[in-house]
């Protein structure tokens, strides 16, 4: 039966050959010709046969079944049509048959043979069958659908092919039946047969776009006159349009909706201003212009394309239909996103209001991004937090942001990045309500704790993820800041910023996405809301916040961070710790951002924000607290005094922490980049000056302020910089402070230089006495690279010296500190100009300061004698025995500062020494060493210090590691056997120092080498003596590398072995990663040595 079906329809459809074209024939009267031909052939062919007869019987079954057949038609093509129309119900009624007796046989599938293929299903139709069926389709749309169409409706034929033309003039509407008929009866064909669906296929992938225009006139097209009573225009009735109302909506409903997009699009025709030229005019892209659509097609499409985009997954179907084959770049592509973007802001409108448009809900369906939200009053949600089974329309604009495939995720984060800054800037209150809040939630439950349990409030890593990566693509990438915006950001700076500082601290890939955003958030702010956040972020306006109290970050399973409970500390003091550090480690986190900002003034800005508060701290610390009556106080008003009291402590230090972290951490190019901001340092300082002078309190601190903020001035007016009119006009700020200080100020030359500085300011740089300048030069040669600045003790001639080097806890003689700085200026280099006396009396006097009790100078004193041993000075030199005692005396001082000075000077001898100095630190760090007569064995944290001096030294010795390493090693061995397990850990650990520098020296010792490390680490207890056996294999792998399978060849199977019962059964984490790190070094050599690079080269040989 099909095949009969499919011949006959290959009949009608068969093509007009070129011999069959009689000369002048037009191509109108051709198509009309060949139609009547094909007519009268299938007629002929089922009448006469049998090969057709089947498909003739089923042919007058459906005839009689069907109302609409018009037998006595005159238009012929109308003839045609409604044959094809036949013969397309015939086969798609036949299919249908096949199929449900199909489905009866094989309901369930055959247990006996589950790996056989599934039987083909009845209609499934061949490529050749295919290819008829489109062909026979066509021919229906342009000729009983298309000519039918309004004018504006859909696309005409004429701007298709010049082919259309023929069609248009063929077809002769004025005969029964009416257009408006035929055009009803080919839809509802064309409808019944796509019922099927190997036959909605063809009809739909060529022919969706006429169909829709068929529905949409059938349905929506108003009326006609009531005057015009004739039969050929007596309209459809109440019932049929109804019909084709719903059958538009299950179309609408059923096909891909970005297909349907597209085609709603088409509907709609062209603009206005391309309707003035001819339905063939050209656009500007050289194509086809479309005919402007009537208003009523144009308001239906409107409509529809509104519903599209109010559906579940709707923003995406639109953004699809409009971008999708587009490709990625171009102006052309930029246009269009933000035209998607505009579509999307844009309040459609049979919309009620805009506030029905953006909080508009639908059902949730099955999507990956699970953010739900649940509609209970306008901008509020349950509980704070997304809950429900429905969903805001606008967080279906955020879902755009989260698309994987590269090709279209740029893309649609495009339109979402866009169409998101569209509506904070012209719909700020929703957009705030319906946009920014569902954005923003997951950082705000990091803050904001709600229900009993708490367990309930932690925020999942993809939250935490998700929220991060949309702010940081509609802030960052969309760099649209608006007042909005920035409002609703700097609600969850604290959060954020926290979020920061645990990324700084692990490995995160969420770290440079909460950089750029702070960065982004404070320089886009107003500068005093931008310094109003950073005081905030340091913990100067109280806490800090951003997580609720009992919760912290930890880190996530996929690089990123999610919210969890905090673990309770029992211990106050290791509470008190942990509070102290998280504070200074946010300060430094701080810190680290603004060191990102080198183009901004914001850093400088609020460096002398907090030298301000400075000052105003300095003149509140010094004065009498005045006595408060506690007597009278209930114990909640002195709980609130004492409260007050500590809190004020607490702001002064955290103040001193910022000022301190900043100057260690930011460059002074930074700090100060332009020179208004120079002046308000200086004003800063001098200001805290005129408070001292104004209290009658002179003490060293502010007078190395007052002397360095004057000899700044005379700096900045003697030329060191070029000033302009603006630049004088900032430094008018100056003048009162220079008033101040050369009236009140005790000294007469201080009077002088302030009241000359003033009077420089004052006229622009017209007067300029003689001494500004001199004063310019004494700064600059009290803070040359000879002395540090840190060392200077004054800046101006008539000031009492102040000792160089101080300490808050120890007094020291004023009249030996200078001479340490001068001998730490005299003997860095042996100088010519200084002579042996002068030289051998500064060497003494190191060695007496080098027995002070004052912490600082017997540091510096150490330090110095450590120099003149590396510079090779002769009396040091002579003199190593003295040295060497006193530096293995200072190793057992208390103060790192002295022992590390101590460390350092011993190793330098024993680079200088090997021979002698070698065996006398190895009798040091061995346990049964004394030194001098009463004998005492040294402690353990003697001997450790001991041991950090001999790994200097192994590191120093370089290619004399083999000559001078050999009692070295059997030292460290017996240490391995050690009872303390912190010396076997150095031993170990210096052990692997030496080992990877001895190269072919390594191999006598391999064997024994090997069997202590792996005894090591399957016997010892301690996890530490584990992980430095194991670091000492990857050290000698490290350092042999290529040597490795000469060296160690005997006892490399036995190390490998090693490793891996680690690997296997270790239960220290850091042990089993320093073997994984052995064994990946192992892997290296073993693949160099298995398959050695090829190298390529070119011999030249000169034949004789």
């Amino acid at each position: 039966m099909i095949p009969a079906l499919i011949k006959s329809l290959s009949i009608l459809t068969k093509p007009i050959r070129e011999a069959q074209l009689s000369d002048g024939q037009s191509t109108q009267t051709a198509l009309v010709s060949a139609l009547q031909r094909n007519l009268s052939e299938l007629r002929e062919r089922m009448s006469a046969g049998e090969e057709l007869e089947e498909a003739r019987q089923l042919l007058e079954e459906v005839r009689r079944d069907i109302t609409w057949f018009c037998s006595d038609t005159d238009d012929l093509t109308w003839s045609f049509v409604q044959e094809c129309l036949l013969l397309l119900l015939c086969l798609a009624r036949h299919l249908n048959h096949l199929v449900e007796a199909f489905h009866q046989i094989h309901a369930a599938p055959n247990p006996a043979t589950p790996e056989a293929a599934p039987p083909l299903p009845p209609d499934v139709l061949s490529v050749a069958q295919q290819k008829t069926l489109g062909t026979v389709l066509q021919f229906v749309v342009t000729l009983g659908l298309c000519p039918y169409l309004a004018p504006g409706v859909g696309v005409a034929l004429g701007l298709r092919s010049a082919f259309g033309a023929a069609v248009e003039g063929a077809v002769r509407p004025d005969v029964a039946p009416a257009g408006d008929r035929r055009l009803l009866i080919t839809t509802n064909v064309l409808l019944e047969v796509s019922a099927l669906s190997s036959l909605a296929t063809p009809v739909f992938t060529r022919h969706l776009g006429d169909i829709m225009a068929a529905l949409c006139q059938l349905a929506y097209r108003p009326q006609r006159p009531e005057g015009d009573g004739t039969k050929s225009n007596k309209g459809l009735t109440v019932e049929e349009r109804k019909t084709c109302k719903e059958a538009l909506h299950s179309l609408l409903g059923k096909v891909y909706q970005p297909i349907v997009i597209k085609e709603l699009l088409v509907l709609q025709g062209g603009p206005k201003q391309a309707s003035s030229g001819s339905r063939g005019g050209c656009a500007g892209g050289g194509g086809k212009a479309l005919s402007q659509a009537p208003p009523w097609l144009r308001r239906l499409c409107g409509q529809l394309l509104s519903d599209r985009l109010m559906q579940p997954q709707g923003v995406q179907a639109v953004v699809r239909a409009i971008l999708e084959g587009t490709g990625a770049g171009g102006d052309s592509d930029w246009r269009k996103c933000d035209a998607v973007a505009k579509i999307l802001a844009a309040c459609p409108q049979q919309s009620a209001s805009a506030e029905s448009y953006y909080s508009q809900v639908c059902p949730q369906p099955k999507t990956g991004f699970p953010l739900k939200l649940s509609r209970v009053e306008p901008g509020q949600y349950l509980d704070g937090r997304p809950t429900g089974k429905t969903r805001l329309l606008l967080v279906e604009v955020l879902d755009l942001l989260h698309f994987k495939d590269k090709l279209t995720a740029q893309q649609f984060q495009r339109v979402a990045t866009r169409a998101a800054l569209i509506m904070v800037q012209d719909r700020p209150e929703f957009a705030h309500r319906f946009l920014l809040f569902p954005l923003l939630s997951p950082l705000r439950r990091c803050a904001q704790g709600t229900g009993a349990d708490l367990s309930q409030d932690a925020v999942e890593e993809w939250e935490l993820t998700r929220c991060v990566e949309d702010i940081y693509k509609i802030c960052v990438v969309g760099n649209n800041p608006s007042e909005v915006l920035l409002k609703a950001l700097t609600d969850v700076i604290s959060t954020l910023f926290n979020l920061f500082c645990f990324t700084k601290q692990n490995v995160s890939h969420l770290r440079s996405s909460c950089q750029e955003i702070l960065i982004w958030c404070l320089s886009h702010s107003k500068r005093s809301a931008s310094l109003a956040l950073l005081k905030r972020l340091c913990g100067l306006r109280g806490e800090v916040g951003g997580v609720k109290q009992g919760f912290q970050f930890s880190p996530g399973s996929e690089g990123g961070a999610r919210l969890t409970l905090r673990e309770l500390i029992s211990d106050e003091g290791d509470a008190l710790y942990e509070k102290v550090s998280g504070e200074q480690w946010r300060v430094q986190c701080l810190v680290q951002l603004l060191e990102e900002m080198k183009d901004s003034d914001l850093p400088g800005e609020f460096f002398l924000l907090l030298l301000q508060d400075l000052t105003a701290v300095a003149a509140e610390q010094d004065e009498v607290e005045q006595e408060v009556n506690t007597s009278s106080m209930t114990l909640l008003e002195l709980e609130q005094h004492l409260l007050g009291r500590a809190g004020g402590h607490g702001q002064r230090l955290a103040l001193l922490q910022a000022l301190a972290i900043m100057c260690e951490g930011l460059p002074h190019t930074l700090l100060l980049c332009k020179p208004t901001q120079v002046v308000g340092f200086i004003a800063s300082m001098l200001q805290r000056a005129c408070v001292s002078l104004e209290r009658g309190t002179d003490n060293p601190v502010e007078s190395q302020t007052l002397s360095m903020g004057i000899g700044l001035v005379a700096t900045l007016l003697s030329g060191a910089a070029e000033l302009t009119a603006d630049d004088y006009s900032s430094m008018a700020a100056l003048l009162p402070h220079l008033e101040q200080i050369s009236q009140q100020h005790q000294e007469p030359v201080i009077q002088g230089l302030a009241s000359d500085l003033r009077a420089t300011i004052a006229t622009h740089g017209a007067y300029h006495p003689t001494t500004v300048p001199k004063t310019a030069s004494q700064q600059s040669t009290t803070h040359s690279p000879a002395q540090p600045a840190g060392h200077s003790s004054n800046s101006l001639p008539a000031r009492p010296q102040v000792p160089s080097q101080s300490h808050p806890k120890h007094k020291t003689d004023p009249n030996v500190t200078p001479k340490v700085k001068d001998f730490h200026t005299a003997g860095r280099i042996p100088n010519p100009g200084i002579s042996e006396a002068a030289r051998s009396k500064a060497f003494s006097e190191c060695l007496l300061e080098a027995c002070d009790p004052d912490v600082p100078t017997r540091a510096v004193a150490l330090r110095s004698l450590t120099r003149t041993v590396r510079d090779g000075d002769k009396e040091a030199l002579q003199n190593k025995e003295k040295l060497l005692t006193l530096f293995l005396e200072n190793l057992e001082h208390e103060d790192s500062f002295v022992y590390l000075s101590a460390i350092q000077g011993l190793a330098v001898l024993a680079d200088s020494f090997p021979e002698q100095i070698l065996q006398r630190l190895l009798g040091e760090y061995q346990t049964e060493a004394t030194v001098g007569p009463p004998k005492r064995e040294r402690s353990l944290e003697t001997r450790l210090k001991v041991g950090e001096v001999l790994m200097r030294a192994c590191r120093a010795m370089g290619d004399l590691a083999p000559h001078y390493g050999r009692p070295l090693i059997g030292v460290f061995l017996s240490g391995t056997r050690d009872e303390d397990s912190s010396v076997r850990a150095s031993s170990l650990s210096n052990l692997g120092e030496l080992c990877q520098r001895l190269n072919f020296s390594l191999g006598p010792l391999a064997q024994e080498l090997s069997t202590c490390l792996t005894a090591l680490i399957k016997t010892d207890r301690e996890a530490e003596v584990r992980r430095a056996a194991v670091h000492v294999i990857a050290l000698v792998l490290r350092g042999l590398s290529d040597k490795t399978t000469q060296v160690l060849g005997d006892v490399l199977l036995e190390l490998y072995r090693a490793l891996k019962w680690v690997m296997r059964s270790d239960p220290d984490d850091v042990a089993v990663l320093h073997a994984q790190l052995a064994l990946e070094e192992l892997d290296e050599v073993m693949r160099r040595s298995i398959f050695p690079q090829q190298k390529l080269e070119k011999k030249i040989v000169v034949l004789p």
